[in-house]
């Protein structure tokens, strides 16, 4: 998951400015990316922009600095889809927010693909359950530095035991997710409309 493929979700739901795209990675965006500046959101848009994934519009302001609202392309919304749709890979760590990152934009995808990308994350934890859960945890030592081997077992122990329950809640709340979704009765979907690209002139590529 790319810092473009969360900017082009939330394009997707509405044109915005660079400052409203931080604002979001500020608050609701803040769970599925860590510390994003917003000289990265303003790199990021100048690179999708060079590619023909948004574009712009400036808005005048008087009194203050001019504003650029960008919006999705066709193509946009192609490297949008492709990306929240495509297959999906669960990361080694399920705190990882690759999951959460498209269930954020879930209202761009069918039921059924939701339903799928759902199966997917619980049958690769459940695997890594079965696999590492139970495994030989011991740890051949010889430290040259003092070490208090009773208390790193303790905080192993520890790490170990709730690192499991928090897994196994984690499979259990997505398993309850995708039961709601099987059991709920299905909503007419909405066709989104993507604005048609048009060129951007000089004046408004040097503001």
């Amino acid at each position: 998951m790319k810092l473009e493929h969360l900017l082009l979700g939330v394009l997707a739901l509405k044109p915005a400015t660079g400052y409203d795209l931080k604002k979001y990675m500020d608050t609701s965006g803040r769970f599925l990316r860590s510390n994003t500046q917003m000289s990265q959101v303003y790199r990021s848009l100048a690179a999708m922009e060079s590619r023909g994934w948004v574009v712009h519009e400036v808005e005048p302001r008087p009194g203050a600095t001019d504003a650029k609202r960008y919006s999705l392309t066709e193509e946009g919304a192609t490297v949008f889809l492709d990306w929240l749709t495509g297959p999906y890979h669960p990361p080694t760590r399920f705190e990882e927010p690759d999951l959460q990152a498209r269930l954020a934009f879930a209202g761009f995808m069918t039921r059924e693909a939701l339903i799928g990308l759902l199966d997917t994350e619980i049958e690769e934890r459940t695997r890594e359950v079965a696999r590492y859960r139970f495994r030989d945890r011991h740890l051949e030592t010889a430290p040259e530095l003092p070490f208090d081997e009773a208390l790193a077992a303790r905080v192993g122990e520890w790490s170990h035991r709730t690192g499991a329950a928090a897994k196994d809640a984690h499979i259990a709340r997505v398993a309850a997710l995708r039961e709601e979704l099987r059991s709920a009765p299905a909503a007419s979907p909405v066709t989104p409309t993507v604005r048609a690209q048009r060129p951007v002139t000089p004046e408004e590529t040097a503001r």
